[in-house]
């Protein structure tokens, strides 16, 4: 059985009976067989489909936010942003697909030689819940578009979404059985991955279920993407505009109600300015409205289930418990709902998990810095590396500083955000491979060279 609760009034909105191994059987079968006529398709007439579904998403995005934000709490402007950009990820896929896979025409000994990008197959997507929509587009636009067929194992409490984008797809036109929603628990992930009919798969999640998918697709000898958790470094030095970093902070700390993985986490400020920037930053965060997520005027919303709010607030109070600060927050709110405030924790240091640990909530962690060597050491310490945000007015340092900065994406005076357009993905324990732009479609393709003598 997998249930959906609102995180907001801890009201049950439904129960989903989980697959048979026969249901299951039949769905990876016909998503197989779907694919064997889709890798035929030419990139046009999968363009005229993907097209339709950025259309049914922006037809239907009012439906489909208001489902993501009573299943695992998102306040509501973020929701509708998130099916929106959903949309957008669609058109762009649409219209770059063929140049990104084009034929590469390549000089050799040969009297003619090139590569060319094939599609690999059926790709397995084991997905989280805090986009229930975006992380499952960013993976199946592309995937799709390369020709490959996909099938989801979302996370159990947004089991309304998974259902909601297969609906996507068929409402668009593409063959019912091409992209899959599978209602399985995680037990059976591990048979899915090692299934012949499958050719890959991508994971966006935690460390720990990286670990395993990453693993098992290993030991079947089968490509994966592994987009796990982060602790991102906010690096303000002492030539920052302080007050709109300050304000870009609270932001980048409470984006979805801080349960991002490129959230900003870690604030790692130097000594010079750290006092000024906390009095912005506090009372920015102090700011923040917290409250019924459909209430378009609301920033801060639920976690989105029980287990996590006090796993939150258990590493708050270690963190305390070893010397913390807390300047803000810290409490959780009497009431209904699965609410945790916006938190500012000083004082910050190793050892504490709000040092050494991702803090999946709007918790933010202020570690002061000496100076800018010290700074960047201290956004290095970390065995994450999916973003940085990193804010000064000398931009020519802010590029040498990049180069050294230990993450998959830098992004300088502003917050670490997903685009179409560009390379999405982490290093060391934040996982291996790339997501959107033409790396993302290029993930799960045979790179195969033609020779012709």
């Amino acid at each position: 059985m997998m249930e959906s609760v609102n995180p907001a009034t801890e009201e049950h909105v439904r129960t989903y009976e989980e697959w048979s191994g026969a249901d299951l059987e039949g769905a990876l079968d016909a998503s197989h067989r779907a694919w064997l006529s889709w890798r035929e398709t030419s990139f046009g007439h999968r363009a005229d489909l993907m097209r339709r579904a950025g259309r049914v998403l922006r037809e239907r995005r009012a439906e489909y936010a208001r489902l993501a934000t009573i299943e695992m709490g998102k306040p509501i402007t973020g929701a509708l942003a998130e099916v929106e950009k959903c949309a957008e990820g669609c058109d762009y896929y649409a219209d770059t697909a063929a140049a990104h896979l084009a034929d590469e025409v390549v000089r050799s000994a040969a009297s003619k030689s090139y590569v060319r990008y094939d599609p690999l197959g059926v790709v397995l997507a084991v997905m989280p819940w805090n986009f229930p929509f975006w992380q499952v587009f960013r993976f199946a636009a592309p995937a799709l578009m390369a020709g490959n067929g996909g099938v989801l194992k979302h996370a159990s409490n947004v089991t309304g979404c998974a259902l909601a984008i297969e609906d996507v797809f068929r409402r668009a036109g593409f063959p019912a059985d091409l992209f899959r929603t599978l209602l399985v628990g995680v037990a059976s992930v591990e048979g899915i991955i090692a299934d012949d009919r499958i050719a890959a798969a991508t994971l966006t999640g935690s460390e720990r279920a990286g670990i395993a998918v990453g693993s098992q697709a290993g030991r079947a000898l089968k490509p994966s993407v592994l987009e796990l958790g982060g602790s991102d470094p906010f690096i303000v030095l002492d030539d920052a505009d302080v007050e709109t970093a300050a304000r870009v902070g609270a932001q980048a700390r409470t984006v979805n109600s801080g349960q991002s993985c490129i959230a900003a986490k870690r604030f790692v400020v130097v000594e010079k300015i750290a006092g000024e920037f906390l009095k912005h930053f506090t009372a920015r965060m102090a700011d923040l409205r917290m409250g019924d997520p459909l209430d378009e005027r609301t920033e801060i919303g639920p976690q989105a289930r029980q287990d996590l709010r006090d796993e939150l607030h258990d590493q708050v109070t270690r963190s305390v418990t070893a010397g913390a600060r807390v300047l803000l927050g810290a409490e959780i709110p009497k009431g209904k709902g699965y609410f945790y405030p916006a938190t500012v924790l000083s004082d910050v240091g190793p050892g504490m998990p709000a040092y050494e640990e991702e803090l999946f909530g709007p918790v933010a962690a202020v570690i002061v810095a000496r100076d800018t060597e010290d700074a960047l050491r201290i956004a290095n310490s970390s065995r994450f590396g999916l973003g940085a945000s990193l804010w000064t007015r000398d931009l020519g340092q802010a590029e040498r500083l990049a180069r050294r900065v230990e993450a998959g994406s830098v992004f300088v005076n502003g917050l670490v955000k997903s685009d179409p357009r560009l390379p999405f993905g982490g290093i060391k324990k934040s996982g291996y491979g790339r997501e959107l732009s033409r790396h993302g479609i290029q993930a799960f393709v045979n790179t195969k060279t033609v020779f012709i003598a």
